[in-house]
Parts: C-alpha cells; sequence; structure tokens
C-alpha cells in the first residue's frame, strides 16, 4: 500500500455506541478488517447516556459477533476518540456512511478529530443492503413487535427481545 512505512503496524479504529450491535455494523468492521492490519471497535462508554445494554454487554455482544476475525478486537472508551487513539497508537478512524446527512456531520468530526490529534479519517460507505439499518431503527421496529431477524446477529436479537420483555415487565 502506498505511503506505508515498512515494518510499522496499521490501526484503525471503528467507533460507536453499538447498542445494540447490527449486521451494518459488522459490514464496515469487516471491510475494515481487509483494509488494516488490526481493527479496534471502540465502544463508546458514556454513563449519562441511556443505553438499552451497558457498556459490558455491548463489548460483550461486539466480542462474539467479531469472534471470526483474527485482526479485530474490541475495546471500551471513555472521553475523547482522539485520547484513545493516540494511546493505542492508532492511525485512523473508520467511519461507515449511510446517506449524504451522515457525511455532513462525519466530515465535522474528522477535521475537529485531526485537529486535536495526527489521526486520519477514512469514511466508508454502507452497503446497499444495510443502508437504511440503524440501532435506533432495529430497537424501535423490535419493542413493538416487528421481526429484526437478519438485520442483527441471531444471538443479538435473542438478546435485545430478552432485554424488552424485562423492560415491559417492569
Amino acid at each position: 500500500m502506498p505511503g506505508r512505512t515498512p515494518g510499522r503496524l496499521h490501526r484503525a479504529v471503528c467507533p460507536g455506541s453499538f447498542d445494540p450491535v447490527t449486521n451494518g455494523h459488522l459490514d464496515i468492521i469487516e471491510r475494515s478488517a481487509k483494509l488494516f492490519d488490526e481493527v479496534v471497535v471502540a465502544v463508546g462508554v458514556n454513563k449519562s447516556k441511556n443505553r438499552l445494554f451497558s457498556a459490558e454487554e455491548r463489548i460483550e455482544m461486539l466480542a462474539q459477533a467479531c469472534a471470526g476475525w483474527d485482526n479485530v478486537r474490541v475495546d471500551g472508551f471513555t472521553g475523547l476518540l482522539t485520547d484513545f487513539c493516540q494511546e493505542h497508537q492508532i492511525d485512523a478512524i473508520v467511519k461507515g456512511l449511510r446517506a449524504v446527512s451522515d457525511f455532513d456531520y462525519e466530515l465535522q468530526m474528522a477535521q475537529m478529530n485531526s485537529s486535536l490529534a495526527p489521526v486520519e479519517t477514512v469514511f466508508v460507505p454502507t452497503s446497499p443492503e444495510w443502508s437504511f439499518l440503524a440501532s435506533s431503527l432495529v430497537k424501535e421496529v423490535a419493542t413493538f413487535g416487528g421481526d429484526v431477524t437478519g438485520l442483527v446477529p441471531e444471538f443479538v436479537r435473542e438478546l435485545l427481545l430478552k432485554r424488552l420483555a424485562e423492560r415491559e415487565s417492569q
């Protein structure tokens, strides 16, 4: 690959909340794993955000979902993503783009991140079959009894339905 430093490991991070992880997320992670020597899937841990799954649960789900890729590992982070990148010698941030509206926001983030640390942002367009998919939509559809089979890994679907049933009974 042009511009690569021989003998240097090239790492990328795929950040997100992953509440829950979807097949769209996994598509971006898999494609990133083909582009970089190592990919760190970084789960944002923000105690003030109300998530369906805890940070530990989301990390565990991702670890299971990513187990088939030898060069992918999962970690959590708090604070600035750029600090995480510097602490882990990460060269690039990979962001999946579903639509032009994603690009507007992500471009601003990329420019901010590059002003904070020597890290590049790589935009990967979402595969067409997942362009509509978002964790929030999966949760909403499942909440109202819709079938999310094929949108998330099967074990995630089962955990999602179990969690929603627990919340319903409270």
